[in-house]
């Protein structure tokens, strides 16, 4: 997986609200990243792996959003699949565009 050093960015949500983005501070990434590495042992599980890339866009909207952090249920509602991508890339330095290919990569090499 590659990783980048990102700036500030604002997203717009689906209800319209500006969010700024940025990499997490170390507190909330070292819970990010505990819960995107279950993400390979559920990768072949659609709903499953859609369930942690929420819970870790939910660790993310902590720093970000606080206010919709709490309720999983009103996160899924103002977000979606792009946006999903674009605040786990920003918040971890994680391109999975990229980790995908290499995941595919590795999966056709065995």
């Amino acid at each position: 997986m590659s990783t980048t050093v990102n700036e500030e960015k604002t997203i717009v949500l689906i209800d319209g609200t500006k969010v700024n983005i940025r990499p997490l501070k170390i507190s909330l990434l070292r819970e990010f990243m505990k819960k995107f590495e279950g993400l390979a042992k559920v990768q072949d599980n659609n709903d499953k792996s859609m369930t942690l890339l929420i819970e870790c866009v939910q660790i993310a909207m902590k720093q970000y959003a606080p206010e919709v952090a709490g309720d999983i249920a009103k996160l899924e509602d103002i977000i979606d699949l792009p946006t999903v991508y674009q605040i786990i890339e920003a918040a971890s330095g994680i391109n999975l565009t990229e980790s995908a290919l290499i995941a595919l990569s590795s999966a056709q090499n065995e």
